[in-house]
């Protein structure tokens, strides 16, 4: 494997890189993985560029790439944080690349449903012609150019699987052709997860040729090489119907992977935790239960259910608390990202806290 950028000006990066490498065998070198980051400001950012679309906006490799260094700059980083970026043409990038069409707003994408006709299944392919392709390769080498020695550029947000088929299809009318068509989606599930694979391995190459550590945008930088299998189309089917048609699929994903991390997302979606636990080779569990559901502290049986099972926790929580965590969850396993940190002081005092943890 090519060797791993350095990060300039970030005498540990190594270190912070090896905590997150343990993370994902549930050990600790000498504590759980925490990561912090605050705004410090003292960079301008770059100049205001004019747009005649939302669209060309999206597709400014140059400016996006000025934006990304100039955000990094202005940010500290605490613990076991690492500055990464990810290049984002919005979460159905995926199915772009398999021929669909984008529509941009201010913050995100979404595909226009195309696949009308079983009987263009078989059309489905990956061109490495295709234009959404090619400019996630030009945003992608623009963020490499712009993050020498200061940054990670991550992989994209690829949605295969359910939430592709769901795209390809329109969620309402998967619904119908899960009890109406059943053997035609097994057909289309098999298509998308090949496809994947094709597309992971070409996104993945390009960024560990140029030294990249792996990341996205779920939060851990590893030298192993994971990513994040998930299904948001999950929470309107039954566990049945999960384990049935789209379970087979992620078991295929993690197997391919170094370490995986599942994106469970919702409380629609809790009904497939034990599913989901049963993977012998998924790692961890991002558990994202959604505005107006609580904090993590109110999740507890969660993450205990996920430890119980053998699996890590990847956990987003306030710095007020992290003692509630720390008294109800073993540290092997935890990734932590404590928001509420704003000074270099505060995030020395919460890794002496953590360190006892382990003692």
């Amino acid at each position: 494997m090519t060797e791993i950028m350095p990060i300039a000006g970030m005498d540990d990066w190594e270190r912070r890189l090896a905590r997150q490498d343990a993370f994902w065998r549930r050990e600790i070198l000498d504590r759980p993985v925490v990561a912090m980051t605050s705004w410090k400001g003292g960079h301008a950012a770059p100049a205001g560029r004019t747009y005649g679309t939302i669209r060309e906006r999206w597709m400014d490799a140059e400016g996006v790439a000025a934006h990304a260094a100039a955000s990094i700059r202005n940010t500290a980083f605490y613990g076991d944080a690492l500055p990464s970026f990810m290049p984002n043409l919005g979460p159905e990038v995926f199915n772009a690349f398999l021929g669909m069409e984008l529509e941009f707003g201010e913050n995100t994408s979404w595909s226009v449903a195309n696949l009308h006709d079983w009987s263009g299944v078989e059309r489905i392919r990956f061109d490495r012609n295709n234009p959404y392709w090619r400019k996630m390769e030009e945003l992608t080498d623009a963020l490499l150019a712009a993050g020498q020695g200061l940054f990670y550029v991550g992989l994209t947000d690829l949605h295969p699987g359910g939430d592709a088929c769901a795209a390809f299809r329109d969620p309402m009318q998967l619904n119908l052709d899960l009890i109406e068509s059943p053997a035609e989606v097994a057909r289309l599930m098999r298509r998308v997860t090949d496809l994947y694979f094709e597309v992971f391995a070409a996104s993945r190459k390009r960024l560990a040729d140029a030294g990249q550590a792996c990341c996205t945008w779920a939060g851990p930088v590893s030298r192993l090489t994971w990513y994040v299998p998930s299904n948001d189309f999950s929470c309107m089917v039954s566990k049945e119907m999960f384990d049935a048609f789209f379970l087979p699929t992620l078991v295929e994903e993690c197997r391919a992977l170094e370490a995986s991390l599942y994106h469970l997302d919702g409380p629609g979606a809790l009904r497939h935790l034990d599913s989901l636990l049963a993977i012998p080779e998924l790692n961890a569990i991002q558990w994202v239960y959604g505005a107006g559901h609580g904090r993590a502290s109110d999740w507890l049986h969660v993450y205990r259910a996920c430890q119980a099972a053998g699996k890590g926790v990847q956990i987003f929580a306030g710095l007020d608390e992290l003692e509630t965590l720390m008294g109800a969850l073993r540290p092997e396993g935890v990734w932590i990202s404590l928001s509420g940190v704003n000074d270099g002081e505060t995030a020395a005092a919460v890794l002496r806290r953590v360190a006892k943890w382990t003692r």
